[in-house]
C-alpha cells in the first residue's frame, strides 16, 4: 500500500511512528502547501493529513486515492460529500487527547489563578532574598474548593474536566451547545445562567455555526468580575476582540486560551494588546499534545489503515 503523510510536523516526534511503516510504503513530508498536495499524493492509495486540506479538486486529480486518514478528530479540512460520492473512505481518530486536554486545562487555570508568573518573577528578581519575613503577599488568589465550574460542551473531554473539578471540591454545571445532552450527573443550565453564576467557565465544544462567537462582549458582561474563562475547545467560540475589551475593562478576571480563531496567532490579534498580561494566558494549541496523546493518535491512524485493508479483502 502506498501511503503519504502530508504534515508530520503537526504531530512532532513520536516513538511509535514505525507502526505506519509496517503498513506499506510511506512518504513523509513535514509540511505540504496546497499547491504541492497533488504531486506528493499522486499514485498513493492513502493520504494521512492533520490540517492539510483535501478538497474536491485535489480528489479529482488523484484517481488512485482510496482512503484519507485524518490525524485528528475534526474532519472539516476534507470535502466529505465529494469523498463519499467518489467512494473514498475518510477516517478520523477520536478520544485520543482527552487526558492531555483535561490536564492542560487545569494546568493553565492554576497557573493563572495562583498568579505563578508573578510569584516566580518575584523570587527570580532577588526581592524574596531581600525580604525580612518568610512569605510575600502579592496578588491575591482564591481556592477552587466550593466554587462553581460551568462547562460548555459536556463531551468526552468536558466530562473528564468535570471529574477533575469534583476532586478539587467544585460544583459542576453545564450548557449543551446542541440542546441534546441531558447528562444526569450534573445540572444543565441555559447559557446566560451558567455564565452569570460560574466562577470558572471552561469551553470544550466544537466550532459550528451555532457556537461561532458564542461568547461575545454582551455575554461576558453577564459573568462575575472574579470569573476566569478557559478555551481548549476551538478558536472562534470566543469573540477575541470582545474578550480583549472585557479584560481591559475588568469585566472578567482572566482568560486561558489554547485555541484561537487563526493559528498561528496573527500579529494583529487584539488579545496581544491586552493591557495586563497577568490576566491572560495563551498557549500555542498544545493542550492535546502530551507524548501519550500523540502516540495514541498514531495508533489510531494505524488501526484505521489496518481496518481499511481488511475491509478490502
Amino acid at each position: 500500500m502506498q501511503i503519504v503523510f502530508l504534515d508530520k510536523k503537526t504531530i512532532g516526534e513520536v516513538t511509535n511512528f514505525n507502526l505506519l511503516h509496517k503498513l506499506g510504503t510511506v512518504d513523509v513530508y513535514e509540511h505540504t502547501r496546497e499547491d504541492e498536495v497533488v504531486s506528493r499524493a499522486e499514485g498513493k492509495q492513502v493520504i494521512i493529513t492533520n490540517k492539510v486540506v483535501v478538497n474536491r479538486e485535489i480528489m479529482k486529480a488523484l484517481p488512485d486515492l482510496k482512503l484519507i486518514c485524518v490525524a485528528a478528530t475534526g474532519t472539516n479540512n476534507i470535502d466529505l460529500e465529494y469523498a463519499k460520492e467518489k467512494g473514498i473512505t475518510v477516517k478520523n481518530v477520536v478520544s485520543y487527547s482527552t487526558e492531555s486536554v483535561a490536564q492542560s486545562a487545569f494546568a493553565m487555570l492554576l497557573h493563572l489563578l495562583n498568579r505563578l508568573s508573578y510569584y516566580e518573577a518575584y523570587v527570580r528578581s532577588g526581592a524574596y532574598a531581600r525580604g525580612n519575613i518568610f512569605t510575600h503577599h502579592g496578588p491575591a488568589f482564591w481556592e477552587l474548593n466550593g466554587k462553581r465550574l460551568g462547562i460548555i460542551g459536556l463531551g468526552n473531554i468536558g466530562r473528564r474536566v468535570a471529574r477533575i473539578a469534583e476532586g478539587f471540591g467544585m460544583e459542576v454545571v453545564f450548557y449543551s451547545t446542541t440542546g441534546r445532552n441531558n447528562n444526569i450527573n450534573y445540572k444543565r443550565f441555559d447559557l446566560d445562567t451558567l455564565l452569570g453564576t460560574s466562577d470558572v467557565v471552561s469551553i470544550h465544544a466544537p466550532l459550528t455555526e451555532t457556537t461561532r462567537d458564542l461568547i461575545s462582549y454582551e455575554k461576558m458582561k453577564l459573568m462575575r468580575p472574579c470569573a476566569i474563562i478557559l478555551n481548549t475547545g476551538r478558536g472562534g467560540i470566543i469573540n477575541e476582540a470582545d474578550l480583549a475589551r472585557a479584560l481591559n475593562e475588568n469585566i472578567i478576571a482572566g482568560a486561558c486560551l489554547d485555541v484561537l480563531s487563526a493559528e498561528p496567532i496573527k500579529s494583529s490579534n487584539p488579545l496581544l494588546k491586552v493591557m495586563d498580561w497577568e490576566k491572560i494566558l495563551i498557549t500555542p494549541h498544545m493542550a492535546w499534545a502530551s507524548m501519550e496523546s500523540r502516540a495514541r493518535l498514531i495508533e489510531g491512524v494505524a488501526r484505521n489503515i489496518e481496518q481499511f485493508k481488511r475491509d478490502q479483502v
